[in-house]
């Protein structure tokens, strides 16, 4: 066990955040959770439905008070929605209740690991998703590097091996 009871990952769609997340929550002996599926839990719909009758806006109180939640909770490994680090109180309360970690890959690696899905309401607009992820990654990344205890490139990488990664980082800097 790690000295700091949770772990929040953060970072762009695409990212790995869920892939990495169970990986990693499985070797550390922790539980996943993914606060995008929370939410389509207890609303009964997806995300993009959120975002179609609610907005951005919207989906964002209602990631914020998810995460506010679930923070309160121990031992796990929450994977965060991309936009998750919009709200600086949401920032704070996870800076202030764990282990960041900042999942990072390149624009190139996110178009390819995003160009099959339908479930990414921000990728369903008239623009080109190499610009909206563009546009995303210029606006987020100083939050996500800012916020982070440890960032890790997940570039033609496995999930496994990043999250072996990460975990031999863990024990070697955190653990008791």
């Amino acid at each position: 066990m790690i000295s700091a009871s949770n772990i929040y990952l953060v970072g762009p769609m695409g990212v790995g955040k869920t892939t990495v997340g169970k990986a990693l929550a499985k070797s550390l002996g922790m539980d996943f959770i993914d606060s995008d599926q929370q939410i389509e839990d207890r609303t009964g719909v997806s995300i993009s439905t959120i975002f179609d009758i609610e907005g951005e806006e919207g989906f964002r109180k209602r990631e914020a008070q998810m995460i506010f939640e679930l923070v309160q909770k121990k031992n796990i490994v929450l994977a965060t929605g991309g936009g998750a680090v919009a709200r600086e109180d949401v920032r704070k309360v996870m800076r202030h209740n764990g282990l960041v970690i900042y999942l990072h890959a390149t624009v190139e690696m996110l178009v390819e690991r995003t160009r099959s899905s339908k479930n990414r309401p921000l990728l369903n607009s008239d623009k080109e998703p190499r610009e909206v992820l563009e546009s995303l990654m210029q606006e987020r990344e100083p939050l996500y590097r800012a916020e982070a205890d440890i960032v890790f490139e997940t570039d033609s990488r496995s999930p496994h091996a990043v999250a072996r990664d990460i975990c031999n980082e863990i024990r070697e800097r955190w653990q008791r």
